[in-house]
């Protein structure tokens, strides 16, 4: 069936067919008697579902200010350059208006930025892909590529020609399904809910490719994208973020509190890194607002000066006493939430709190439940101090090939830890 057949028979077929929005906007309405009613200035959908169906057209009269709205369900078919309603439809048309749940395909989608979820980019909508089934017109994909700018501009079929007449070549749609698709809205009073439609998504990108998106985006748009995460996925987008500038801007563009939030969820170096970069009036502020453990963990590694093994350790590791068994360590490890990275080793100390030894989640697994983890662990330590430069600390990574180092003051007490992502980070940044 060619595409003037199906668009004829829209309201007719429950086959379901595919068209372009670009094919039928601008597109004159008629009343069931073929008199002119007004011209299709924009279609209307209200999101939820993961493919969206047509709820209204918005149309213009002509020699008429404004546009108005008519239910699509009065809709009686496409004919050849027009759009037919069913009889006395006309009657019912009243002022577009548009809830929060609601968007305008043609003002708020198209040649708009979209985050594309499945490839974890940001993209433009240059046409936007429909299908008509059981009487119901609903969104399926959104065109990102420059045969939707052909297809708007009238220019498509005549490029076809040539370019199959030149090269025998025809250039393939760029189309990617809409549940794929993230909506972002500069509109101030909708923006949230449509963010929030399809978070779901993207919750399934890893922190990294968020990152990336938000550095590809505007102000505004950046900012509803990343108020639209989870606390824990923000905090672990933020840490992703390279942009110091933009950690900033992120972290200010919400109150003092969610601030304070993102920090505790940090990895508490990655939170000294970022405080580091505020003013000393911003800093104590979200400080102030923390939780007494994660404002205790900032503010110890705050004082240490930059470049030192103190001012990129984490206070995130794990350790136990030595008389503690395998089996009581296996329980306190299940109750702990630091990262992986953070808990690589087990670090045994002494009554006193000296750091005494370490052991490895090899241990934990295969060692006898009853039996002192003291049996298991390694007394040969290698270890830095909070002060060393963070230049020799690289050296011993690369020579010992160790996961993580446990930085140690001149007390023999166990102040933090150093991963081996720590120094990586620190080694790229130079």
């Amino acid at each position: 069936m060619d595409r003037e057949t199906a668009l004829n028979s829209i309201k007719a077929d429950t086959s379901g067919h595919f068209l372009f929005i670009s094919e039928i906007l601008n597109r004159p309405v008629l009343s069931a008697a073929g008199m002119p009613v007004g011209i299709l200035r924009d279609l209307k959908v209200r999101l939820g579902d993961p493919y969206p169906k047509i709820t209204h057209l918005a149309v213009r009269k002509r020699w008429k200010k404004g546009t108005e709205e008519i239910d699509w369900s009065r809709v009686a078919r496409l004919e050849s350059g027009s759009l037919r309603l069913e009889a006395g439809a006309e009657e019912a048309l009243r002022p577009l208006e548009t809830g929060p749940e609601d968007v305008l395909l043609r003002d708020e989608l198209l040649d708009k930025q979209v985050v594309d979820t499945y490839g974890a980019r940001i993209e433009r909508v240059n046409d936007i892909h429909l299908l008509s089934v059981n009487r119901e017109l609903r969104v399926v994909h959104v065109d990102f590529g420059y045969r939707g700018i052909l297809r708007r501009l009238g220019w498509l079929r005549t490029v076809d020609r040539i370019n199959q007449w030149l090269f025998a070549y025809r250039s393939e749609e760029k189309i990617i399904s809409w549940k794929y698709v993230q909506p972002l809205m500069a509109d101030a009073s909708k923006k949230n809910l449509k963010l929030n439609v399809s978070a779901k998504w993207l919750r399934t990108l890893h922190p990294s490719d968020l990152a990336d998106i938000l550095e590809e985006l505007d102000r505004t748009s950046r900012t509803s994208l990343f108020r639209s995460l989870d606390l824990q996925t923000a905090a672990q987008t933020l840490e992703e973020v390279e942009d110091p500038k933009l950690k900033i801007s992120l972290i200010e563009s919400g109150p003092v509190e969610l601030a304070s939030d993102l920090l505790e969820e940090m990895a508490p170096d990655e939170a000294t890194d970022l405080l580091s970069e505020l003013s000393e009036e911003d800093k104590d502020r979200i400080v102030r607002k923390m939780e007494k453990p994660s404002r205790d963990s900032v503010t110890a590694l705050l004082k240490f000066k930059e470049g030192t093994a103190g001012s990129i350790m984490t206070k995130d590791f794990f350790s136990v006493s030595a008389d503690t068994t395998i089996g009581q360590a296996i329980e306190e490890f299940r109750r702990t939430t630091y990262p992986l990275e953070s808990v690589a080793y087990v670090y045994v100390t002494a009554e006193d709190g000296r750091l005494r030894g370490v052991a490895t989640l090899r241990h934990l697994i295969i060692g006898d439940l009853n039996a002192p983890i003291a049996k298991f662990m390694n007394e040969r330590l290698v270890s830095v101090g909070p002060q060393d430069d963070v230049e020799d600390v690289a050296g011993i990574f690369k020579k010992y090939k160790f996961l993580a180092i446990p930085v140690v003051n001149e007390g023999g007490l166990i102040e933090g830890l150093i991963t081996l992502k720590d120094i990586m980070e620190s080694q790229m940044d130079e």
